[in-house]
């Protein structure tokens, strides 16, 4: 008999955060030179991305649509989503952390690590340091910041964000309240992000709402069901500290340079030298064996004096991944520091440009991080879709992930391979009507013409009032399927598919059914459309097999949807 998996002992680190609320839209403001009690948001695809204060007194969310937003708060500025300005615009507040206190870490735009322990004894305590870092980033840099501590990376993030201070050895209980997709706050890096909030979404839907009732869960059923991010989720949750990597050895910091032929002044210079030295530093610690956690990115001016910032980096040792991720960092860090967002001296042209990994172990030797180990086989799947994207275009190949949606087609969303899409559909919505779990396995790319018949062989139909004239009886499916997708003259109207009328194989008998679930979507407007959905099994074969499937009426004709495991 197997031993249950234990939680293991608390690791936990004293973090002091500072965090500056609404970053996005805070640097968005300022760029645009717009007052701060301006209501105004950013738009990022058809969402909101981040709210202003004013803006959302008048009553705009996050996340809702532009015309939402003008409905609510006709005067609202509505700004573009960029990242690269949220990364130079923050360095301001960097540098005003930093006259306070030294080695400031950035692990977003909008939010700093602060080496608390040495600055509170110096200053008296976390209270008088949290003041001092409040009064230099509001004098300096002009812009309202929060600041909390607590044991704990999740922990000191939601102390920041309550502006409070959490005693030590309370920030399990500090955060049993908080909601599970709190849990995405301490996620660092989009992939990283964006699994956290996957996880999230199936707690939700499985009725655990709390941090509480997550981490009461035994850890090894977690592991089991949700894996390296659900152990990662659930240690969080408990207010550990598990900062990927974990330091089990030291190794010495790599460092790469370079030298600029001509002093840099210009943004446009710095991009090819970014990815230039980020490749470096990539190809250095794979040669060595290593990874990091930290990254020093330092620069020396015409004048002489000398610039450093510390990024923090958890994208783990998938192949590729590190040398993006810093590419844009150290891009914007060059540009933060030539387009004089910083609050220190007039900028200078830049003269060197050096990258120091901190925090290194071996390989193997890290904690895992969220997505685990990648293979070389990984690696090389990576490259073939970054291949084919350079040759096609990028949206050539796509990748599919959940949206909310009522029929198993709307919930799927395509992307380019890569991208950040935010959907604007989100799933914990209520969706009334939508198709009962569980989902089915496959859904076909385009929707197949069948017949669903009664006792008799007349064909059922969907009358308006959205109910099946008879129980169906016998099902008729294409002899030869996905036939249908190279003809034209049957067309689908939810899925646009035109083809040709079909080969029908042999009535299969119907085992059981459900249904109808019916679906009217947008009945005011002319392209209104009026479907309903039945789960059907039949009988696959003379061995006694049988076939779920999803079958939906829309038109006048019966469509195969979709295909259960």
């Amino acid at each position: 008999m197997t031993a249950p998996v234990q939680a293991g002992p608390v690791a936990t680190t004293r973090r002091m955060v500072l965090w500056v609320p609404d970053w996005p839209v805070a640097a968005a403001m300022r760029e645009a030179g717009l007052r701060a009690d301006a209501p105004a948001a950013v738009l990022h695809g058809r969402g909101l991305a981040a709210v202003s204060a004013a803006a959302r007194a008048a009553g705009v969310t996050r996340g809702s649509t532009k015309r939402v937003a003008q409905r609510a708060c006709p005067e609202v500025a509505l700004l573009g989503y960029d990242e690269g300005r949220d990364s130079r615009e923050f360095e301001a507040v960097a540098a005003a952390a930093e006259e306070v206190v030294a080695g400031v870490e950035i692990s977003r735009p909008g939010l700093l690590m602060i080496p608390a322990n040495g600055a509170a004894r110096f200053h008296g305590s976390e209270e008088a340091l949290a003041e001092a870092l409040i009064a230099s980033v509001a004098d300096l840099s002009e812009h309202e910041s929060l600041v909390g501590a607590a044991d704990g990376l999740l922990a000191a993030i939601m102390a920041a964000r309550h502006s409070t201070l959490v005693p030590p050895g309370q920030s399990r209980e500090f955060l049993s309240s908080a909601p599970v997709s709190a849990l995405a706050l301490a996620a660092m890096e989009r992939r990283q992000r964006e699994a956290v909030e996957d996880l999230a979404g199936v707690l939700t839907r499985l009725g655990i709402h709390t941090l509480a009732e997550f981490t009461a869960l035994p850890l090894g059923d977690v592991i089991a069901r949700f894996g390296h991010v659900g152990r990662w989720a659930y240690r969080v949750g408990r207010g550990e500290d598990v900062r990927p990597p974990v330091l089990r050895r030291s190794q010495e910091d790599i460092a790469v340079s370079y030298e600029f032929e001509e002093p840099a002044q210009r943004v446009e210079q710095l991009a090819a030298v970014a990815a230039h030295v980020a490749g470096e530093l990539d190809a250095a610690l794979l040669a060595a064996g290593v990874r990091c956690g930290r990254v020093s990115i330092g620069a020396s001016t015409e004048r002489g004096d000398t610039l450093e910032r510390v990024w923090r980096t958890d994208v783990g040792s998938r192949a590729g991944a590190f040398s993006k991720h810093m590419a844009d960092r150290v891009r914007w860090q060059l540009e933060g520091w030539l387009s004089g967002t910083s609050a220190g001296p007039e900028p200078a042209p830049l003269t060197s440009l050096m990258l120091t990994a901190q925090d290194v172990v071996a390989l193997g030797d890290e904690q895992a991080y969220l997505w685990g180990g990648t293979s070389g086989a990984d690696a090389r799947a990576q490259r073939t879709v970054e291949r084919v994207q350079s040759l096609l275009g990028a949206d050539a190949v796509l990748s599919v992930r959940e949206q909310g949606g009522r029929a198993p087609r709307d919930r799927m969303l395509t992307v380019p391979w890569g991208q950040e899409v935010r959907s604007m559909r989100k799933i914990e919505h209520p969706w009334p009507g939508r198709i009962p779990e569980p989902a089915p396995a496959t859904v076909l790319p385009m929707a197949e013409p069948m017949e669903v018949l009664d006792a008799g062989g007349s064909a059922i139909v969907v009358g308006k009032r959205l109910g099946v004239s008879a129980s169906p009886t016998w099902v008729r499916l294409q002899a030869e399927p996905g036939g249908a997708r190279h003809a034209a003259t049957l067309r689908h109207p939810s899925a646009g598919h035109v083809g040709q009328g079909p080969t029908w194989g042999p009535p299969r008998p119907v085992e059981a059914w459900a249904g109808p679930w019916p679906m009217v979507e947008r009945w005011w407007s002319e392209d209104a459309s009026r479907r309903a959905y039945v789960q059907i099994i039949v009988r696959d074969g003379d061995d006694g097999s049988v076939l779920a499937i999803l079958a939906a009426y829309s038109g006048s004709q019966w469509w195969l949807e979709a295909v259960y495991d």
